[in-house]
């Protein structure tokens, strides 16, 4: 069974005018329920992924069930504080999807309200860590993110003005946005980690291999960018395969060759194209404030970039630095590297095309 990336809860917060808060949550609730943790960057590195996998298979009504065994503590992890005084909440509303396909994450909705002390003049945010990273976004009149925060490690968001909004600098969201694209590769981006590897096995020369990395982020920055913008969309069930299909390939090219082609870049640039919609999903869920949406964007590049950057360092000071030049390096390390990743790959794409369970 498919391990899968821990992904954050979704959290809309809406001040309803008659003195309530409501918090309307998507979240993959089976990994909250398991308590997979905000600390783990795959499903599977958390000790209770057998308690993951096990619920993941469970019918609406079973898992129905299951939350309301675990509601109590489930309340007790999410927490709205107004004016330093914590507000119970009630769930008054579950909508569960049908198990369907175990390769890909199921996403629950939820919904909590709570109600404000008189005079209430603002909120603060958090959600246990146990539970798993979330995201707090505060919608406009319009549908519009006039606030959104990343939270990764159980920190309580800033306070928001029950009234008139908050405003959050540009140079915030900027730093916030390059954390988010630097650990959505490292650690969490296993698939991608593998395809820069994969670039830097067959020639560890810096300037071939800096010229396909540049290739690379210009290529997934103008997907991110147009997806981002509602001008394409793919569905991840023909994205993520396809992602798998290019790790195999550069893999299998490492193998089949020993000299960097010329148009290799150009291949590059058209993986990068498909990786870029691949991280349109993560900027899609977290939502990007308009008024700081290319800044937001150009961050989470950045942070991306460094990223990959910084796996390129890791291998050269693994392998570059002290083998490169050696008449075994190709036999010794190209290959054998080449060839498990090609193996992981392959399975991935077996896995994300339902090819097997």
């Amino acid at each position: 069974m498919r391990a899968h990336e821990i992904r954050p809860a979704i959290v809309d917060l809406v001040f309803a005018g008659d003195g309530t808060v409501q918090l309307d949550m998507s979240l993959i609730l089976e990994a909250a329920l398991a308590e997979i943790g905000a600390g783990h960057g795959d499903t599977d590195d958390s000790p209770n992924a057998e308690r993951y996998d096990q619920l993941r298979l469970l019918g609406e009504a079973e898992l129905a069930a299951e939350f309301e065994r675990f509601k109590a503590r489930f309340l007790e992890g999410v927490n709205i504080a107004a004016d330093g005084t914590n507000l119970p909440l009630e769930v008054v509303n579950l909508d569960l999807d049908p198990v369907g396909d175990t390769d890909f994450a199921r996403l629950s909705r939820l919904s909590l309200t709570g109600q404000l002390p008189a005079g209430a003049k603002d909120v603060v945010f958090s959600f246990d860590q146990a539970f798993g990273p979330s995201v707090i976004r505060v919608p406009d009149a319009q549908g519009e993110y006039s606030y959104s925060a990343y939270l990764g490690d159980g920190s309580p968001s800033e306070p928001i003005p029950v009234v008139g909004g908050l405003t959050v600098s540009a140079s915030q969201v900027f730093f916030d946005y390059i954390g988010i694209g630097f650990t959505h590769i490292v650690p969490k981006g296993l698939d991608h980690i593998l395809f820069v590897v994969g670039l830097f096995l067959l020639s560890p020369r810096l300037k071939p291999l800096l010229i396909q990395i540049t290739s690379f982020t210009l290529a997934h920055s103008v997907t991110l960018a147009l997806a981002m913008l509602g001008i394409i969309s793919v569905p991840a069930s023909i994205v993520e395969p396809l992602i798998a299909a290019s790790i195999v390939f550069i893999a299998v090219e490492n193998l089949a060759t020993n000299k960097l082609s010329p148009w290799r870049p150009f291949v590059v640039f058209g993986f990068g194209l498909l990786h870029g919609l691949g991280f349109a999903g993560v900027l899609t869920e977290i939502g990007l404030s308009p008024a700081h949406f290319a800044s937001g964007l150009i961050a989470f590049n950045v942070g991306v970039e460094a990223g990959q950057l910084a796996v390129v360092a890791g291998c050269y000071a693994l392998f570059g630095a002290w083998f490169s030049d050696k008449s075994w390096y190709r036999a010794r390390v190209t290959m054998p590297m080449s060839l498990a990743i090609a193996c992981v790959a392959v399975w991935w794409f077996a896995e994300r095309t339902g090819l097997v369970a």
